[in-house]
């Protein structure tokens, strides 16, 4: 790894605002900046409801967080605490922003900051003056299409001259996490269990719920146990109820909705085997090396595939015709992950538990 020698920031601000999943995929960039500037302090600004991800990450030294509940409050009070953060990031005097969005705010944030370097990605939709002004340096964003999302976000190093190899994703926890986590689970369940995570925000990419279940019955057959682990969103715990009900004789424990997302982290550190779908949990599994079955629908698999995961990635589409990823309605019930027969992850399993 090498980098300008000239230039050796004390206060790094890194700025990312989107997903859960998309904030466990900017820690190899957190990492590497520590790794190359060890005595430098990095922060970084997100949507408040992401903190978590990033809460017991020991690299990190502040979380700012920019909360979209504020506007329920009216549009002076989420001015006023929108430029109460404003002026808490200018009085970092930060020496390097690191802008890995593409909204504006952000762009808009990173100058804010009055930072001397602040770079950002050249992005296609955003080359406009103001852009340009908001940051003095952009990473070219020519490769992204065939980049995965961590290799896309390491990019941003390129300025600095900066090179990363064998970039790893962190899911970080504490002891007290998984102490609450293990008071929830019965002596019968601690020695080994499988967790599965059927559900998504998204319902597009979740599998048909008697699928699962035939899952969950041949584990049973196997001698395993399995934990089940949902959102708290209604849909989520319905689905799950769903799935339990065809396993009426399997040896079940259900804490859909009751988790943390850092006890599930917990949860899932200690599992011997993850199964489930695109989603947060997913790149959970695969950042803390838990073995995975990840079921894959029509996402951009280049994009999203869980990084540095010891298992097996079950594509849909190597099953039957699926739709293209940008074509999809979010919003539909379709369930694509159906081309998915259950002897494929029945047999992963087996393949993964011997």
């Amino acid at each position: 790894m090498r980098s300008e020698p000239s230039f050796i920031p004390s206060r790094i601000l890194v700025i990312k605002l989107r997903h859960h999943g998309d904030m466990l995929l900017i820690t190899p960039v957190i990492h590497a900046l520590k790794q190359h500037y060890p005595d430098t302090s990095v922060d970084v600004l997100l949507y408040e409801e992401t903190r978590e991800m990033l809460a017991a990450n020991r690299e990190i030294r502040q979380i700012y967080g920019l909360d979209r509940r504020w506007k329920t409050q009216g549009a002076r009070y989420k001015l006023r605490q929108e430029w109460a953060l404003l002026q808490s990031l200018r009085q970092q005097r930060y020496d390097l922003v690191l802008n890995l969005a593409d909204q504006w705010n952000s762009a808009l944030i990173t100058a804010f900051t009055g930072a001397a370097v602040r770079i950002g990605f050249d992005f296609p939709k955003r080359r406009h003056f103001l852009w340009r002004h908001c940051h003095n340096r952009l990473a070219a964003t020519d490769a992204h299409q065939t980049q995965h999302t961590v290799e896309q976000n390491l990019s941003i190093l390129a300025p600095l001259g900066l090179s990363v190899d064998h970039p790893t994703v962190t899911m970080a926890y504490t002891s007290g996490d998984w102490q609450n986590c293990l008071a929830l689970i019965p002596e019968a369940f601690r020695r080994q269990y499988i967790v599965i995570q059927p559900t998504s925000r998204w319902f597009f990419k979740c599998w048909r719920e008697s699928r699962m279940s035939e899952v969950i019955n041949a584990l049973a057959e196997m001698g395993q146990h399995v934990i089940i682990t949902s959102g708290p969103d209604p849909k989520e715990k319905q689905m799950v109820e769903a799935i339990i009900a065809g396993c009426p004789q399997a040896p079940i424990l259900s804490l859909a909705g009751q988790l943390t997302l850092r006890q599930l982290a917990a949860l899932i550190d200690h599992a011997r085997l993850f199964i489930g779908v695109d989603s947060v949990p997913m790149h959970m599994a695969a950042a803390l090396q838990t073995p995975l079955i990840a079921l894959f629908g029509p996402s951009k698999l280049t994009f999203w595939r869980p990084w540095q995961a010891k298992g097996e990635v079950i594509w849909a589409g190597d099953f039957g015709p699926l739709p293209d990823p940008d074509a999809i309605d979010t919003g539909t019930d379709e369930r694509y992950l159906d081309l998915i027969p259950a002897s494929a992850v029945i047999d992963a399993a087996r393949r993964l538990l011997s």
